[in-house]
């Protein structure tokens, strides 16, 4: 099959075009952020017209009073009440009235660590519903299984009939669907695509699982957890995304660049059970007892390393410093988040937790 993908347009019009949307309608507060983030531009669908906007006048969406390095850390097996304390730890900015993307772990339809358990999304949904969001759109697209199977394995059918949210299964977009980024200033030879109903929310939560990956990722935490935003090909373009990224030797660098096409309502990571060898699928499983919150990606991956390092992890995960790891290291250059141990608020509210933060920062620096 020929490469049929749009032609790119030039880095300088990133500055004027930065999303897609019929009649002229407000930016969603996503997509306004991508501005702010982007230093590569969008590339544009045939016959697909896009909205001016003044970057200046961009307000990222996690603007807020509290401390942007802010992680919530709540021990316990309970995923639910984890979830729900460490979001009312955390404060993030308000969903009401918003539109929202909840990007879970769908890889596989294997139990918790290896994809989001039930418990956790139905939590997160009840929480945002309860916040006054406007909608939410559940979706993913799995790497190891196929997306549809994967997703009922785990409820999201059932659960979106009982609950009222909408579920999205990646395969099914169309070659429309699909918002290109460019290579310039990337590891990613043909740049990258990413799925515009992940974009075009007003929110974008993004809820992983806490483990290491056997696959040259070394972990899969928040940062990895967006690559399953990016297409493994778009319907009419021949290249496979995926192939291409883990044939790399600059894998994680990869990683980290997806993330710039986007900023997060709220990052959880489900840590009541972990990977600490193999994954992402399968492998060396531990109780970690932690439900971890943020707005950022690099301070929660932090942490999710410093908990894999005490847990007993990989050589790959535990050797050196966590601010060298590939991924994190990248993204820290690119201005995702915090790039040092200290700027990092780790937040409790009782003993246990406290105790167990004070255990982890022993890892952290």
């Amino acid at each position: 099959m020929s490469d049929q993908r749009p032609k790119p347009e030039s880095r300088r019009n990133v500055l004027k075009y930065v999303g897609l949307l019929a009649g002229g309608a407000a930016l969603p507060a996503s997509l306004r952020a991508v501005g702010a983030q982007l230093g590569f531009s969008n590339r544009l669908g045939p016959g697909l017209s896009a909205l001016p906007v003044d970057i200046a006048e961009a307000t990222p969406l996690a603007a807020t009073s509290l401390s942007p390095h802010r992680v919530a850390l709540v021990k316990t097996t309970d995923r639910a009440a984890g979830v729900r304390q460490a979001i009312a730890l955390l404060q993030p900015p308000s969903f009401s009235g918003k539109s929202v993307f909840i990007k879970p772990n769908y890889n596989t339809g294997d139990p918790a660590p290896a994809s989001t358990d039930p418990v956790v999304l139905e939590t997160l949904v009840q929480e945002i519903q309860g916040a006054g969001a406007t909608s939410i759109t559940v979706g993913d697209r799995s790497g190891m299984a196929a997306t549809r199977a994967a997703m009922t394995q785990q409820r999201v059918f059932a659960l979106a009939e009982r609950h009222g949210f909408t579920p999205l299964v990646f395969d099914d977009l169309g070659r429309d669907d699909w918002q290109y980024f460019e290579a310039a200033g990337t590891n990613w030879s043909q740049g990258f695509a990413i799925a515009r109903p992940v974009l075009n929310a007003d929110a974008i939560v993004n809820v992983c699982c806490l483990k290491t990956h056997r696959f040259g990722g070394h972990f899969t935490l928040s940062l990895k957890n967006s690559i399953g935003m990016v297409a493994r090909r778009v319907p009419g373009d021949g290249h496979d995304y995926m192939r291409e990224l883990h044939r790399s030797a600059n894998q994680r660098l990869m990683i980290a660049e997806v993330n710039r096409a986007y900023r997060p309502a709220l990052v959880v990571i489900d840590g009541v059970d972990a990977f600490v060898g193999g994954g992402p699928e399968q492998g060396q499983r531990v109780q970690a007892g932690v439900v971890l919150a943020s707005t950022d990606r690099i301070a929660i991956d932090a942490i999710g390393i410093a908990l894999l390092r005490k847990l007993g992890t990989t050589p790959d995960v535990s050797g050196g410093s966590i601010w060298q790891q590939a991924q994190i290291r990248r993204a820290a250059d690119l201005g995702l988040g915090a790039t040092r141990p200290d700027q990092i608020d780790l937040v409790t509210a009782d003993e246990a937790s406290t105790q167990m933060a004070d255990e982890i920062r022993q890892f952290l620096s």
